[in-house]
């Protein structure tokens, strides 16, 4: 169960993020990339990686079974390229959170998100004319383990 929500989660994050308009993000993935590797044409970029996962027993069941609260934190490095990297940087972060904070739910409430937001927001530096941004992202659940 954990596992395809999960991948529901980052799915849903792919969508919601390929949806941006301004600025609109020409490349939107899960897949890692080499950001040095991509086209010019490319630009912005986001990847979007689970980082961590803990887990708890909220309530029980028969042994091993019972409803389970879950926290996944995914990290959403977002990169731009040219000049006013600032201006651009601060425009991609808003559209990120605006975005991400329309449905806080990720449009699974039925399937147990209880809730997403940005928890926090790292500048990475780099060189001109490439600038990277890290964004940490929570998303709290619950879901009932069975035994098979």
């Amino acid at each position: 169960m954990a596992q395809n929500l999960r991948q529901q989660i980052s799915q849903d994050l792919v969508n919601t993020l390929k949806t941006l308009t301004d600025p609109r993000p020409v490349l939107v993935t899960s897949e890692p990339f080499n950001v040095l590797e991509i086209a010019i044409t490319q630009f912005p970029a986001i990847l979007i990686t689970p980082r961590q996962e803990t887990r708890e027993t909220i309530t029980m069941g028969i042994p091993g079974a019972g409803r389970r609260m879950g926290t996944l934190d995914f990290e959403i490095r977002a990169y731009v390229r040219g000049n006013e990297l600032d201006r651009k940087r601060n425009d991609l972060i808003e559209a990120i959170e605006e975005a991400l904070d329309s449905d806080r739910y990720r449009g699974l409430v039925q399937t147990g998100v209880l809730d997403s937001q940005i928890v926090s927001i790292d500048i990475i530096d780099r060189l001109p004319p490439l600038a990277e941004i890290s964004l940490a992202l929570r998303v709290k659940y619950n879901y009932v383990r069975t035994l098979t």
